[in-house]
């Protein structure tokens, strides 16, 4: 196994534009792993309930994903629930019910603890800095993280940063941790709590690559119909991350073309409902969209 994520499996309530889904397959960790199995190894930690279907394990087993560090608890899966209108680049939460999730402490398999690629999804700083002190020194960790941390756990989420290689955030949680409005302060101010590396999403106005060495700015694909954007920046990271984990490199052109997988990933994601156009997706439509990338920014 190639590749370790810690994060959450959920079940999730959607309404966008396009139509409804209720108690669908979500979390960060789900996004993520399945995005990334299209690449490489990939071992998921997260808890479940008494209530997760088959059906769901069942998908993660036909990606082969290893369930190892799964646990299912007496409880309820995690559940949230959201809308998105006009601006589908940020759902209104209208329920959120922790459940399981709420008392989950991650405990990494003996198997998993020499992984070489470890990514910290979306979770409590702390339970970040828990996972980072089971690991056997890898050789990338990549940390994603979200406003509600920077605002309520910062001591946390910085000590945490401190220790990964990479971050990955949007960019009003950058301006947000840096306290910075211009990105490229930001980026600077960010690299100097640790992280060198630092991916900064703009959601439908695609990523932003900061390196020591330089500056990559990557489109979003262009899609004429956008269904559900839930999971979309985990998908982006898992395929970021995965690419990163198949070819053992970090030299800024594999850092490039990370950025651009990661991306494919992700439009791929919001074409369905949870993770309805993953389950159906071919390598061979990820090398065309791949391609499809290198047109679209070519002059």
């Amino acid at each position: 196994m190639n590749l370790l994520v810690v994060g959450s499996v959920a079940l999730d309530s959607i309404e966008t534009p396009a139509g409804k889904a209720e108690r669908v397959l979500g979390g960060s960790a789900v996004y993520f792993s399945v995005a990334a199995s299209y690449f490489t190894d990939v071992g998921l930690v997260a808890v479940i309930g008494r209530d997760f279907p088959e059906e769901h394990i069942g998908l993660l087993q036909q990606r082969k994903i290893d369930l190892r560090g799964l646990t299912r608890e007496s409880g309820l899966t995690f559940h949230w629930k959201g809308r998105y209108n006009g601006d589908l680049n940020e759902a209104e939460s209208l329920e959120t019910q922790l459940n399981v999730f709420e008392t989950f402490r991650p405990l990494i398999p003996p198997e998993y603890q020499a992984v070489s690629f470890v990514f910290l999804a979306n979770i409590d700083p702390e339970l970040q800095l828990a996972v980072l002190k089971q690991v056997k020194r890898p050789r990338l960790t990549i940390c994603d993280t979200m406003n509600f941390w920077i605002q309520g756990k910062e001591d946390a989420l910085r000590e945490t940063i401190k220790q990964v290689d990479i971050l990955i955030i949007n960019e009003g949680e950058a301006r947000l941790l840096s306290r910075q409005s211009n990105v490229i302060r930001a980026y600077r101010t960010i690299a100097s709590l640790g992280p060198k590396i630092v991916v900064i999403k703009k959601g439908s106005h695609g990523a932003l690559l900061f390196t020591p060495a330089s500056v990559f700015s990557a489109p979003a694909y262009l899609l004429e119909t956008v269904t559900d954007p839930t999971g979309a920046g985990d998908c982006f990271a898992g395929g970021f991350a995965g690419y990163l984990a198949r070819v053992q490199q970090t030299s800024e052109e594999e850092l490039r073309r990370a950025v651009i997988y990661g991306s494919v990933m992700a439009s791929f994601n919001v074409e369905g409902f949870s993770l309805d156009r993953l389950r159906t997706l071919s390598g061979d439509e990820i090398e065309d969209r791949f391609m499809s990338f290198k047109q679209l920014t070519r002059f």
